[in-house]
């Protein structure tokens, strides 16, 4: 307990702010081991029930305490397909680590931490082994969509003998790790070196195929698919219907960081996708999804990147973690701030976005105080980049092309949640698509729920 936790080394942030290179190195072994050394190995864990896919922490730190790292990784895809990306943007701060025994009189261990750094020691060192498959039971397994949903059922029901094909619409897999969380968070390679992991079990994926268009669902059925996992996120972006909002330079966090991160914008002309940022950029939300824009803007050459929120920073759901990191940036904040129009010059262009000082009242249905409008307190501000990163809905196309499957007033798939079952026998739900828009490690736990549902429904057959 003497120990104190470990920080993570990380990038200057003067030299950073300009490239997209990833913020933290990592620790070191020596880190990582004095890091685990921390952990009391409690006798009924608490961390494991705070971990949504299960993952046996206290076990694969004491190996990482042992020095046998690769060994840590093992124990890890025992439960867990996706350390290494789960290491990165998993929040454990509100799950496994505020429940740890230690975080009632100390800090938590580090264990997201931890987590990342064996899986990325077992990678370097290329030690990553095919685990055991369990004899083939010849039933076909259809997951739609590639986010971390969709490869933790691939990953889980690989394992138990099912043959199962991911049907990805974009033409890389990895969903909204690839599309939606830049390269100075999540490095690509990092995504795909777990879905490599997948096809070396055996995992076969059909990138550039949307169900709904190219195949429907009831059509996968008939095709010989015994079971559906349909995982498509919520990928429709949500707009504020405010005037003005049409203007050139106004575009949805999902256009503008699926073109940077997917597409590789940034490094245009080398990438063939060109992508606009001016020099004073807005981004209007308070998420991680307005971090991650707010950072690329930077990035990209803006001179002034401003976070505009209507609440206060004690509001914003953006990790705590993401919020630092944007401040050492130099990202400006403009809180309690609220756009009413934005204001355009004679060629179309967005050039100012008019706004109202907010003040907090009572809580809202969320239980953070609800921001209400201070009357007569307009100002202009001076913009010449809007990015818009207030929500997504999910994305509706195989609900409008599957008969009798059951959604909420969202537009949401409705399903059991003890199976992740929904209203249609053998199809199966989760993530975002259920949720809206959540973390990634809950759409990795609502996967290993629906690959277990999965299992027991395909050995009635």
């Amino acid at each position: 307990m003497k120990i104190p936790r470990q920080p993570m080394p990380e990038r200057d942030p003067q030299e950073r702010k300009r490239n997209f290179k990833e913020v933290p190195h990592g620790y070191t072994p020596e880190l990582a081991q004095k890091e685990a050394e921390r952990c009391l190995q409690c006798p009924k864990p608490p961390c494991i029930k705070g971990c949504p896919v299960e993952i046996d922490i206290p076990r694969f730190i004491e190996l990482i305490y042992e020095g046998k790292f690769s060994e840590a990784a093992k124990k890890i895809k025992e439960t867990n397909s996706l350390p290494a990306i789960c290491g990165r943007v998993c929040p454990q701060e509100e799950q496994c680590e505020e429940v740890c025994v230690l975080s009632k009189k100390f800090q938590p261990v580090a264990i997201g931490h931890l987590e990342r750094f064996c899986a990325d020691w077992e990678r370097e060192h290329e030690e990553i082994e095919v685990p055991e498959i369990l004899p083939s039971t010849e039933k076909r397994v259809a997951v739609v969509g590639s986010g971390p949903g969709g490869l933790t059922v691939a990953g889980d029901l690989i394992k138990l003998g099912h043959q199962v094909t991911i049907f990805e619409a974009l033409h890389k897999p990895g969903g909204v790790l690839v599309y939606g969380i830049p390269e100075f968070r999540l490095p690509k390679a990092i995504v795909q070196s777990e879905v490599d992991y997948l096809q070396a079990m055996g995992v076969e994926v059909k990138c550039s195929f949307v169900i709904g268009r190219l195949m429907t669902i009831d059509e996968l059925f008939q095709d010989g698919y015994h079971a559906v996992y349909v995982g498509t996120g919520a990928g429709a972006p949500s707009f504020l219907n405010i005037p003005g909002e049409n203007l050139n330079g106004i575009l949805s966090a999902n256009e503008f960081l699926t073109r940077s991160n997917l597409m590789k914008a940034y490094s245009f002309p080398e990438a063939d996708t060109p992508i606009f940022t001016g020099k004073r950029v807005a981004v209007l939300g308070g998420g991680n999804t307005a971090m991650d824009s707010v950072r690329t803007g930077l990035r990209l050459g803006a001179e002034h990147a401003y976070i505009v929120y209507r609440r206060s920073q004690a509001e914003m759901p953006a990790r705590a973690t993401e919020i630092h990191h944007a401040e050492e940036e130099g990202i400006e904040f403009i809180m309690l701030t609220n756009p009413v129009r934005f204001i355009g010059d004679e060629g179309g262009w967005v050039k100012g976005m008019e706004c109202l000082r907010m003040e907090l009242g009572e809580p809202d249905e969320s239980g953070r105080r609800r921001p209400v409008p201070i009357e007569g307190s307009n100002f202009i501000m001076d913009v010449d980049t809007v990015i818009i990163a207030v929500g997504n809905s999910s994305n509706p196309l195989v609900q409008q092309t599957t008969p009798g499957l059951d959604t909420n007033r969202w537009g949401n798939i409705t399903v059991t949640s003890e199976t992740m079952q929904t209203s249609r026998k053998a199809i199966y739900a989760g993530g975002d698509i259920v949720t809206g828009g959540a973390t990634v490690i809950q759409a990795a736990g609502a996967g290993k729920i629906a690959a277990r549902a999965i299992d027991a429904y395909l050995k009635t057959l």
